[in-house]
């Protein structure tokens, strides 16, 4: 009979391709806790937990068959899982360790819950991520966070949507900077609930409207600022609905997008009647900021950066 361990260790080399992939499918999988690590002279790699009734061949497995399909299509070299029994729940210390507070752009920083600054002179955004993305750790977010603050220098609209929140770190970052009411929307119920704890947690709940739906049919209004971490594929899906969320002259920040990836996702919005005003690169990641044409209500996004 197998030994059943407390929890199980998986650990997995990745890289800037892969990453993102790779982690939201450990999750689905049911990991407890999933951590990207970077050590000097070796290459990148996640570790995944999971509870100790978990299968540790078939979890190998189904992990070895994503990654040999991501390969497949070019993004990254073949690599396998390894997988070995943690007997003492170090898990939940493992994910700890590797989520202090980081400071981002020159307002913000984020803190795991159980590590929060008591004087940093910014704006503590907390987060306790569960199972949703976003802990602003990730290039993506940390872009987004970035192009959100300076957008917001400049002038706070007054509603801002959210599409894909995860965590809800963008909606509530929007929220300690001043917007007065975000609508965030993920079709994850688990990480709509993340959100909505989250946002409790850092006393926004008022201005933090969470939405379970699919951002391409849920029933919002525009407004003139709309942010989106996801991955490029979904960006182009959503690129006319992008056109009905965002108002005449109003802005759109969109992560989760690669640096090679960029060119043709500008193209993809211009189609629809955007125009790019900015671009950042964090590791790997590209955030973009766009303008809806069109005349605006109030001063058009460029004459506010």
């Amino acid at each position: 009979m197998r030994e059943v361990s407390s929890y199980w260790e998986l650990a997995i080399e990745s890289s800037v391709m892969t990453s993102e992939g790779l982690t939201n499918f450990l999750w689905e999988l049911g990991a407890l806790g999933v951590v990207e690590e970077e050590i000097a002279e070796a290459p990148p790699r996640l570790r995944a937990f999971f509870p100790g009734a978990a299968e540790p061949a078939a979890l190998c497995a189904r992990v070895n068959g994503y990654a040999a399909g991501l390969s497949a299509l070019g993004l990254g070299a073949p690599v396998e899982a390894a997988i070995a029994p943690l007997i003492d729940g170090g898990w939940a210390d493992a994910w700890r360790e590797h989520f202090r507070p980081r400071e981002v752009g020159r307002r913000l920083v984020i803190a795991p819950s159980w590590d929060v600054p008591t004087s940093s002179g910014r704006l503590v955004v907390t987060i306790e991520p569960g199972r949703a993305f976003g802990t602003g750790h990730h290039g993506s977010t940390a872009g987004c966070l970035e192009a959100l603050e300076e957008l917001l220098a400049h002038g706070v609209p007054d509603r801002v949507v959210d599409l894909g929140t995860g965590s809800g770190i963008l909606a509530i970052a929007a929220a300690r900077l001043g917007v007065p009411a975000i609508v965030a929307v993920d079709d994850d119920p688990d990480a709509a609930a993340c959100a909505v704890a989250n946002a409790a947690r850092n006393g926004v709940a008022d201005r933090v409207r969470v939405v379970v739906g699919d951002a391409s049919a849920v029933g919002i209004e525009p407004a003139p600022l709309v942010v989106a971490n996801i991955l490029s594929a979904a960006h182009l899906k959503l690129a006319t609905r992008y056109r009905q969320l965002v108002t005449p002259g109003g802005g759109l920040v969109l992560g989760g997008i690669l640096d090679g990836e960029s060119t043709d996702l500008t193209a993809a919005l211009g189609a629809v009647g955007f125009t790019r005003e900015g671009a950042r690169s964090i590791e790997g990641w590209a955030t973009l900021v766009f303008v809806r044409n069109g005349a605006a209500a109030s001063a058009p996004l460029h004459d506010r950066v």
